[in-house]
């Protein structure tokens, strides 16, 4: 039976996941890597780190591929996902002319200016994804003035590079990954009218494929390394929350993801894109559908302002989830919202504090609840579909207090699941190879 791998860089580490054509997980490795560095205040990081990690976990990927009783000469395709809006410039033979700038890293005002100064008015989609100083489209800007950024030939994001790695070439990426470069969706092109303006280098821009789309082979260099068969697919890859929403099961229109982590972010999968600027909302095409969504900045961070992990576990055995605490909180862990309501200078609401740390905190759960039914609210009100059922990853989905919680306040089913993103980006070798 066929086997097809999906390999997850994340921030801290590679993890890589292989599955068979029942979609039942056949085995699993995860290597760390090293933190982020600073740039001028900014997180960064080496690409080679990427790529060293990434070559460890192969290799004990294969090794604990066969003690599993499989070969790897059975892997038929593979996906490769990074997180969203990390990318680099590399030259003509790949190699990279510049550090890698995170996902996370902001501030570059001037070139924010820029953008907003060169979009024309009415253009929603860019503005809202491109046009701030934390996007990726200024991310791009500041990289094309690093030193050694006059040699680049490629902009690729952190999945884009990997990829490109495995098969030898670069200039392609997928259309989840660059959403938040500007990519328009809908018109299926890159806004040339105004990048220009704006400062880009055109010549930088990748070819755009549909997540799932072949890119190539394997290159023979890849393939004897990795001990692959030659004519293993690589296919077009997404972004690190999207694999996870392909891991999540989640398929139908109504079906939401919430993921808990540190920020609170919600996907909902929707039969047409869902876009709006002042809700922080922007949608990604997956597979002949539309995902919408957006991060708030409420979540676990915001819990974490008041209680340790072992406070959260012990108060929340002492909460009644069934009764409502009656308290109107908007938990954040500092001042700024981004969605459903984008206002930076939203302050946290968590007061008044009653003497229970337990009826305390079942407020902070019922806040960021209803958090997240209006976020669901606002992708119906946007033109979305109603969500039927949410499924929830991350470190708050294993709190069954709070599930409960918010069952009786979003008020459909909630659940729940395991998604790890390389086994999303395996499901996107397998959809890719069924598809022909």
């Amino acid at each position: 039976m066929a086997l097809f791998l999906g390999i997850d860089i994340g921030t801290t580490g590679v993890r890589t996941a292989v599955i068979d054509a029942g979609q039942s997980l056949v085995s699993t490795c995860r290597v760390s890597m090293a933190v982020p560095d600073l740039l001028d205040g900014r997180p960064v990081q080496d690409p080679a780190v990427w790529w060293s990690a990434t070559e460890a976990c192969l290799e004990t990927q294969m090794v604990e591929l066969s003690a599993a009783g499989r070969s790897p000469s059975e892997i038929e395709a593979l996906a490769v996902d990074g997180t969203s809006g990390t990318l680099l410039l590399a030259g003509a033979g790949l190699e990279p002319v510049t550090p890698g700038l995170m996902y996370n890293s902001g501030g570059f005002d001037e070139e924010s200016v820029a953008v907003v100064a060169a979009v024309p008015p009415g253009t929603d989609s860019a503005s809202s994804i491109a046009a701030g100083p934390s996007s990726a489209l200024a991310r791009l800007l500041f990289a094309q003035n690093l030193p050694g950024a006059g040699r680049a030939e490629h902009v690729m994001f952190q999945a884009d590079w990997i990829a490109s790695r495995l098969v030898g070439f670069g200039g392609v990426s997928d259309e989840n990954n660059v959403l938040k470069l500007g990519y328009d969706l809908v018109c299926n092109r890159w806004p040339l009218d105004w990048f220009g303006g704006a400062g880009v280098r055109l010549e930088l821009l990748p070819e755009v494929r549909p997540v799932g789309d072949p890119l190539g082979t394997i290159s023979e260099e890849a393939a004897r390394r990795f001990g692959l068969r030659r004519g293993v697919r690589v296919v077009a890859g997404t972004t690190d929350s999207n694999a996870a929403f392909i891991a999540s099961g989640a398929s139908r229109t109504g079906e939401g993801m919430t993921s808990l982590g540190t920020t609170l972010a919600i996907k909902l999968v929707s039969d047409r894109p869902v876009t709006s600027p002042t809700h922080g909302v922007y949608s990604h095409r997956l597979f002949g559908k539309w995902l919408a969504g957006g991060a708030s900045n409420s979540g676990g961070g915001a819990l974490l302002t008041h209680f340790s992990r072992r406070e959260l576990d012990s108060l929340s055995r002492r909460i009644n989830p069934d009764q409502d605490a009656g308290l109107d909180y908007y938990p954040l862990p500092r001042r700024g919202e981004r969605f459903p309501v984008a206002d930076p200078d939203l302050k946290p609401r968590v007061s008044p504090r009653p003497e229970s740390d337990a009826t305390f905190l079942q407020g902070l759960f019922e806040g960021i609840a209803r958090i997240e039914r209006n976020g669901y609210r606002s992708l119906e009100t946007l033109g979305g579909p109603k969500v039927v059922s949410v499924r929830t990853v991350g470190g708050g989905a294993g709190n069954a207090c709070w599930r409960r919680i918010r069952k009786r306040i979003i008020g459909c089913d909630v659940v729940s699941v395991a998604a790890e993103a390389a086994e999303g980006s395996a499901r996107i070798a397998l959809i890719s190879s069924r598809n022909g």
